[in-house]
């Protein structure tokens, strides 16, 4: 049986945060082939637009596949998972499939100790605990409006600035440019 974090010696902590940063590293490095979640499909100008906002980013299939992507390296993609699992979530019409997808969303990441618990303060997790009762569509707002902020604020920013999207704007720019000297 797990016992915790707590339970583990130091030196056992100290080389899975070792672990954690050089495979994040390694994600990172394009000479391994590691693709942003881009296709030769991708267009340069949709690339480019993900810097101007993150409704930008999010609108954006290839886009919300790459920040995806670029969180999986950090360990935070419970938050963008939440986010679409709540997005998913407000397109449901039965009643009876509303209240069992608000409970499987709500123990996956809501709840204290959840699998991918998401980083709500203790009053937005009560308020979404006690809009269960009688589930809407409308049961996760507050909770999916506070991760959204925080990965708009936090996560988004570091995403702009990683290699991995420096290089897609890269690629995306010297496309649009050999386009305009081809025509």
């Amino acid at each position: 049986m797990c016992r915790g974090w707590a339970a583990l010696p130091v030196a056992c902590l100290e080389r899975a945060k070792d672990f954690k940063t050089r495979l994040g590293i390694l994600l990172h490095k394009p000479e391994l082939g590691h693709k942003m979640g881009t296709s030769s499909k991708d267009s340069s100008k949709e690339v480019l637009e993900w810097r101007e906002s993150f409704d930008q980013l999010l609108k954006s299939k290839n886009g919300v596949t790459a920040f995806h992507t670029f969180l999986k390296t950090e360990f935070s993609e419970e938050n963008l998972d939440f986010w679409l699992a709540c997005e998913d979530f407000k397109k449901t019409r039965s009643k009876t499939k509303l209240a069992s997808k608000a409970n499987r969303i709500f123990e996956e990441f809501v709840q204290s100790e959840a699998p991918r618990e998401v980083n709500i303060d203790h009053e937005t997790r009560e308020i979404t605990r006690k809009n269960l009762s009688g589930a809407t569509s409308a049961c996760f707002n507050e909770a999916q409006a506070k991760t959204r902020t925080l990965m708009e604020k936090d996560s988004y920013p570091r995403f702009l600035k990683s290699a991995s999207y420096q290089d897609m704007t890269k690629q995306a720019t010297s496309r649009c440019i050999s386009k305009r000297s081809h025509t």
